[in-house]
This record gives structure tokens, sequence and C-alpha cells, in this order.
């Protein structure tokens, strides 16, 4: 299956769309569902799906805080697409590593899947081989985080690293042929996906997990200690919201190293993205004009301190390789000039969340009357609460503010601020799926600065009924944003 996708327009009109990861599916993976909700999508007028981040997850199941920046989810590959390419003819295979381990018989027996796999391989190599050395070792290792490997595996040691080839060469073999397969299906969902006209919205995160196969293969380009440990770790300051900042813990880049070596790891991490999404996110985009840089051994955020990056640079050089970028900057927050001009000296559209509209007077830069073309208009984000559970957690006083903004609609939330997102001038309005159906509380995707419960929310099909489909061809046909289906 050998797909060559040339740029495809997202921008190019008005647009909307929904925000819903895979693992939300019904089924959570790239099977039937996935193609169900792409035929929801294209037949309500939708023309995007915008997913999380698709790397392999640590144990809290993040999207953000994945093992590779590179590798996709082998909890996402899907037995009912291996069963369909005929690769897997039991039905009493019930997990993805039996099933692999199956299918894997059928690929070396079939001449033609076999030189696929052969490209594949070849195609990755710059990163698959040390993901699956990394895999493999962790999972020998009891999942222990690399830096507390013994030395010679920690240090990537060649002779080391040669001598587990030879050793767990099964192993390797296995993680390198479940990337292959989460490629093919993940392929093969996006073939599907633009045949019904509906484009793929990736998101990709400025910072990578410190226990990664990126930064354990690549330490020169990260700021550590010899033991493997970070010197300074990102974050946000001291805020509003929170007097302590947030200490988010990720290793910061070492930006000297990575402009010496031209950008490179940045080239190949953007690479793999566009080779999945017609559009990416960049979260935490003001941190390519500056990143909050914590002493490692600092509880808190309180003693950070602004450093500058080399923003412009690295995207002049991503500019080289892929020509017009399409990437949307998450610039949510308080964003100073600087960062604005760098965004907008690239030509990338920011973000405008609904939910943050509210707080504060006619100035606030998230009403729709203060949006632009150039923009992403979202109700709410992975990260926000359902619409309707956080009107109705609003104080009476903001709840008034809003429904008078808002005209006092006789429609109850999320309806009226669905309404202003597909109104408004951004040429591109996200929903969450939580929205799509008219969630309250207890369907919450993320908490931010909590570790449990997470990432775990799943729709069900009977939910979505054919008048809320309805609904939405009508209210995206009335707001010009509605597709054919055939684009």
């Amino acid at each position: 299956m050998d797909n060559n996708f040339s740029a495809l327009p997202v921008l190019d009109r008005r647009r909307a769309g929904v925000l819903l990861h895979p693992t939300s599916l019904p089924a959570g993976d790239l099977g039937d569902d996935a193609r169900r909700f792409v035929d929801f999508l294209a037949g309500g007028g939708f023309t995007v799906w915008q997913c999380l981040p698709l790397g392999p997850t640590h144990d809290d199941g993040s999207p953000y805080h994945a093992l590779s920046a590179h590798a996709g989810n082998p909890a996402l590959i899907s037995l009912s697409r291996l069963r369909a390419w005929g690769w897997l003819n039991s039905d009493a295979v019930s997990s993805v590593a039996e099933g692999l381990t199956t299918a894997h018989r059928e690929v070396l027996a079939d001449a033609a899947v076999r030189q696929e796999y052969g490209t594949c391989l070849e195609r990755e190599r710059a990163w698959l081989d040390d993901y699956a050395l990394f895999s493999v070792l962790r999972e020998k290792l009891h999942h222990a985080p690399w830096w507390q490997w013994p030395a010679a595996l920690r240090d990537h040691e060649p002779s080391a690293l040669a001598e587990v080839r030879v050793s767990l060469a099964d192993a390797l073999e296995s993680v390198r042929f479940g990337q292959f397969v989460f490629d093919r299906q993940w392929r093969e969902l996006r073939v599907y996906a633009h045949e019904h006209g509906v484009r793929l919205f990736g998101d990709m995160p400025i910072f990578v997990a410190h226990d990664s196969a990126d930064v354990w293969a690549n330490r020169a380009l990260f700021r550590l200690e010899a033991s493997g440990l970070p010197s300074v770790v990102a974050g946000v300051p001291p805020d509003y919201f929170s007097a302590e900042g947030q200490r988010w813990g990720n290793p910061l880049y070492d930006w000297k190293a990575i402009e010496a070596d031209g950008f490179n790891w940045w080239v190949a991490r953007l690479r793999t993205e566009l080779r999945r999404f017609d559009l990416l996110r960049v979260d935490h985009f003001r941190g390519f004009e500056a990143c909050w840089e914590i002493p490692a051994n600092e509880a808190t955020a309180i003693h950070g301190h602004w450093c500058p990056v080399p923003g412009e640079r690295l995207f002049d050089r991503l500019r080289e390789e892929f020509g017009a970028l399409p990437l949307v900057a998450e610039d949510l927050g308080h964003i100073t000039p600087a960062v604005h001009a760098l965004r907008q000296r690239f030509g990338l559209p920011g973000m405008r969340v609904l939910q943050f509209a509210f707080d504060g007077g006619a100035d606030n830069p998230y009403l729709p009357h203060a949006h632009t073309p150039d923009s992403v208009v979202y109700t709410g984000t992975h990260d926000n609460d359902t619409t309707r559970s956080w009107f109705e957690r609003l104080p009476a006083t903001t709840q008034l503010r809003v429904v008078s903004y808002l005209g006092y609609p006789t429609e109850p939330m999320p309806q009226p601020l669905i309404r202003a997102a597909l109104a408004s001038v951004a040429g591109l309005a996200m929903l969450p799926m939580q929205d799509v159906l008219q969630l309250g509380r207890g369907h919450r995707l993320n908490t931010p600065g909590t570790t449990a419960g997470n990432w775990r929310w799943r729709f069900k099909w009977e939910w979505l009924t054919p008048e809320l489909a309805d609904w939405f061809r009508q209210a995206l046909a009335l707001y010009g944003r509605k597709g054919t289906g055939e684009e």
C-alpha cells in the first residue's frame, strides 16, 4: 500500500470539523468504527477530523507524554482490519500482540506484502531501529526509565546494543512489524477519509517525554547531565491561574546543538507527522520564541526564567524543506507581541477557544467579534470540560454574560456556543465530539494537573441520533461550512 499524498489544502475555505481521538471511538482502534466515524463526518458536512498525538503512551495513557515522537500506538491496531486483509483467520485471537504474531507469518508468505514491509522499514529506519531497541529494553528491564538502565545501555554504547540486536532479535522484529501494521492501517484510513472529503488534523507537542526513545537515542540534543537526568526542565511561569506556575518536567532542547545539526531532528519529526496528517496543531507554540527554563532541582516553576529559542531560523529551515507549512499555532494564554510576530511571519493560523471568551471585558481576544479568518475556533479543547458542563458550573453572573452576548438564545447549551463557533469568521471551526453529542458532566476527556481517570472516555453510537446528524447538516450549510463529501 504505497499512497503518496500531495499537499491537500485545509484552510482554503470555510470548514468545520470534529475533535475526537481514536481511543474515544467505541472500539478504541483504527477499525470499522473509524470508517463509520468518517461516514458520519462526511454525511453531516464536516470536512476535518482532528486527533491528539498518536504515539505509544506511558501507563498514564496521555498522548502528550509518548514513548516516541515518531512511532504509532500499537494499542490502536485493529484486529478486524487484519482479518479484512486476510492476515488473521482465527476469531479466537483476542489481543493485538497475538494477532501481530499470526499476521507476521502471513506477511512472510506473501511476496508483495513482504516487499511493502521492507520498503516501510527502509523509509522509517532513521527512528525505527532506536525505537525498537528502546521498547524491547524497556520491557526487559521492567519499564524502568532509561536513565536507570545499566550504564552501557543507558549511554547507547554500540557494542552493548549490538549484543541486544542478536540476543533479542525476535522481540525487535515484533516491534518493527507492529509499526508497519500501524502505518498500513493509518494510511488506509487516510485514503478512506480523503475519498469521503475528510482531511486529517493532527497534534504535535513541542516537547517530548524524558523517558522516550527520542531522548535516549539523541542525548546530545537535550540539556542532560551525564547521568541522563535533565539539568533544566520545561514549564510555564506563575500566572493568574497558578501562583507556582506549572512544572511539566520535560527536558529542554539544546538548541545550539540542534541548530548546528541543521535542525535535522525537527525536519525528521515534521516529516513523520506530515505523512500522516493534512494539517498539524503545534502545541505550546509560545515555546518556539522563548521557553520557561526551570532548574531541575526546583519543585515548582517559580524560579524559572525565559530562555530565547531560534524559532525563526527553525521555521525557515522547515519551510525550505516542506514549502508552505500546514501548521496551526496553539497560541493560547498570555502571548507576547514577539510570539504573534513569529506566527504571522510564517502565515500560521492561531487558536480561539470560546470557553475562554467570557472572562473580562469586550477586549477578550477569544470573543467571536475579535476573531480573524486566519484562526481556528473551538468551543473547547481536549483539556476543557464539555461545553454543557462548563456552562452549568459558571457563576450566575458569568452565565448571564454568556447568554447576553449570544443574544439570549432559546436553545440549550451547547448549541448556542456551537452556533457562535460556526458563525465566526475563523476559517476552521472545531467541535469536540462531546459537544456534538450535547454531553454534560462525566464526559470530560482530560483534566490538566491530574493523573487519574483521564484519556479513557469513549462515546456510544446510540448517542448519535439521526436528528442530531440532521441538525449539523443544516447548521453547517447555514454558516457556509458544509462540505460535499467528494472533495
